[in-house]
């Protein structure tokens, strides 16, 4: 995998690059839509391409690994195959599972043994488990496992786990680096920062992953029920530690605020579950602020859902006629918010690469943050 920097704004540390993979290259800033179980809900892997025009899509390797399973995926010659998706594919390595399946988890050094959401059966990932299993998936970018730590959390154990976290990376690249890939094309590791919301273990911790040369970083453990400020702060001094020539991920992140301020700060990537679940449930995101599509004011309003997005589900359909969907509990109600959402998700990261490209993201951004935070 290889990145390129072509352009950096001068008023901030927003930069405008290229990753190389080889399913394809892919335009950064970019926001990578969340397909969990190998589909990103209720939206055809057309739309994703031809309207969306997303450039990688995610998928998670807890879900993945208990249904389908890895001998269908390697049957089907990996997840690109058996979804359909012939561009770059993320995976995620399980670590946020483990933080949200606290209840039904124990976490050792040797790694997690957990039980399965669907039927209760006992599993165990290691760092080499993962590893294997996120080969098996085919992914282009897979993803360290780690430990991400709850907010709040006291400093020992953010500071505990972080040292864990970093432990379990040795062993993730000792087994990724001794094997190669099922299918035939090159995969790539990304490191995860951890360390809470402490600057001294966020630092140390930024440092640590720096060193280990990888093509890529990520940041987590952010996004957790911080406030919005602390996850900044703690975004800023891990960019302005993880090395420049190498794309940053900033996982799990965000609102299209958040995104804006989070390029301003230097990061590249960007992937987040809220476009498509708050679609589910009413919330758009538009090119002129946040509409609740369930609210009575939309009832009559037979106006584009967002004709500036220019894409077939915004200039088609109107307003009131998804508000009707949306009360009547149809699901083609749940698909058009969810092609909007993520269509302008998209648009929001192309917008920002063409402000930066063309000198005037800083003033564009701080505008543009007051406008989509706006409730119409």
């Amino acid at each position: 995998m290889q990145f390129t920097i072509s352009n950096k704004d001068k008023n901030s540390n927003a930069r405008a690059g290229e990753l190389t993979t080889a399913h394809g290259n892919i335009k950064t800033p970019i926001f990578m839509p969340v397909g969990t179980a190998g589909s990103v809900k209720a939206v055809h892997q057309r739309e994703l391409k031809d309207d969306i025009q997303a450039q990688i899509i995610l998928g998670n390797t807890y879900h993945l690994y208990l249904r389908p399973g890895l001998d269908i995926l390697q049957k089907a010659g990996g997840l690109h195959k058996f979804n359909g998706w012939d561009k770059p594919i993320l995976t995620d390595s399980g670590g946020y599972q483990v933080y949200s399946l606290s209840g039904t988890r124990k976490i050792k050094e040797e790694g997690v043994t957990f039980k399965s959401h669907i039927d209760g059966s006992k599993h165990i990932f290691s760092p080499e488990g993962v590893m294997d299993i996120q080969r098996k998936i085919g992914a282009d970018i897979i993803m360290a496992f780690d430990e991400c730590t709850p907010y709040p959390c006291d400093y020992e154990y953010a500071r505990k786990s972080m040292d864990m976290t970093h432990r379990w990376l040795d062993r993730c690249i000792a087994q990724f680096d001794s094997t190669e890939g099922n299918y035939g094309y090159e995969q790539t590791l990304f490191p995860i920062v951890q360390g809470s919301t402490y600057k001294d273990l966020r630092k140390r911790s930024a440092e640590e992953i720096a060193s280990k040369g990888r093509s890529g970083n990520a940041i987590g453990g952010l996004s957790v029920g911080e406030p919005a400020e602390d996850m900044y702060e703690m975004t800023e001094l891990v960019c302005d530690i993880l090395p420049e020539d190498k794309p940053r991920y900033l996982m799990g992140v965000g609102t299209p605020a958040n995104i804006l301020e989070c390029i301003a700060l230097g990061v590249d990537m960007f992937d987040c579950v809220m476009p498509t679940r708050n679609a589910r449930n009413g919330m758009l995101f538009t090119t002129e602020g946040i509409i609740n599509i369930r609210n009575k004011k939309w009832e009559d309003d037979f106006s584009a859902i967002d004709p500036a997005l220019g894409t077939y589900v915004d200039t088609f359909y109107t307003k009131a006629y998804l508000r009707h969907l949306m009360h009547s509990k149809e699901i083609l109600g749940a698909q058009i918010a969810s092609i909007h959402n993520l269509t302008f998700y998209l648009w929001l990261v192309e917008q920002a690469r063409e402000q930066i490209t063309s000198g005037t993201f800083y003033d564009w951004k701080q505008k543009m943050v007051k406008k989509l935070m706006t409730r119409l």
